[in-house]
């Protein structure tokens, strides 16, 4: 949806949904939760940059696996002064959890991954055994 001339750049729900590959549907249930709060025309929603700003923060929160009331504090942050000491501290705490929750998850990983490498070794090893003990004929057959 094009804007008057010298005036913000709107967007329309399909627009946005188009341009960050989610549905409608996904944009108004953020609205839902009190993340997106767009214009009224008529029947018609009207996303600002505001709006499309806090539809991206929300996107990448997702990405980053954080809770939707995590999303929310983040998503607040953009709207008021970034430079407040309890909302630093509160949103590195948020970060912080976060970033140990992944660290612990990247670490079983790691686990699960040399578990992987121990059975695909043996296998290989037993596979070999076995294809080396086999007839010939049996071999062709197997290839």
């Amino acid at each position: 949806m094009a804007a008057a001339k010298g005036a913000a750049k709107s967007f329309t729900i399909t627009e946005l949904a188009a341009e960050f590959d989610v549905t409608p549907r996904a944009i108004r249930f953020y609205e839902d939760v009190g993340l997106l709060e767009p214009q009224r025309v008529g029947r018609n929603r009207v996303y600002s940059q505001r709006e499309r700003t806090r539809l991206k923060l929300t996107l990448r929160g997702k990405r980053l696996g954080l809770s939707l009331q995590e999303i929310k504090q983040l998503v607040h942050m953009y709207d008021s002064p970034s430079d407040t000491a309890p909302q630093l501290e509160a949103f590195l705490s948020v970060l912080r959890a976060h970033r140990k929750q992944i660290e612990l998850q990247l670490e079983d990983i790691r686990v699960t991954l040399e578990e992987i490498a121990q059975h695909e070794a043996r296998c290989e090893r037993l596979l070999e055994a076995a294809t080396a003990g086999a007839p010939a004929a049996k071999r062709a057959v197997k290839a």
